[in-house]
């Protein structure tokens, strides 16, 4: 029988209607994170900024289910200005490789008109196995 388990880190915003993550069975689905703090605000400073920021909630859910980065295995990024995210691709992959190191997931950038939070300029999600890379 399959266990499921919700994963809510007290470090992210206090979520309502919805899960940060869940995890059955060692797989992990990371709920769409955008750049909200702590205080349930879009942090400032642009893409690149809320990249970090929003990557980071992702990472933190996933921390708290047992995982590591190199467990992910696809993620979707949804994005309010493709091309805003295009002209920052080096930095935002720069930081991706800091937070998460230099293997990527199967990933897949989706422009959409809009988020949740009007501010939110990117959301990502992603789903890990965990235990995956030490697995190899």
């Amino acid at each position: 029988m399959s266990r499921r388990h919700t994963v809510n880190p007290d470090t992210l915003p206090k979520p309502s209607g919805f899960a940060h993550g869940i995890e059955v069975d060692g797989v992990v689905y990371l709920g769409g994170q955008t750049a909200l703090d702590k205080d349930m605000t879009i942090v400032p400073g642009g893409i690149v900024e809320q990249f970090r920021q929003a990557f980071s909630n992702v990472l933190t859910t996933l921390k708290e289910a047992g995982g590591e980065p190199a467990d992910i295995v696809s993620a979707r990024i949804y994005l309010t200005d493709v091309d805003d995210y295009l002209r920052n691709g080096r930095e935002i992959g720069r930081i991706w490789r800091e937070m998460a190191g230099s293997e990527y997931p199967a990933l897949a950038g989706i422009g959409v008109t809009r988020l949740w939070q009007k501010e939110a300029l990117i959301e990502i999600e992603a789903v890990a196995v965990i235990g995956s890379s030490s697995e190899e």
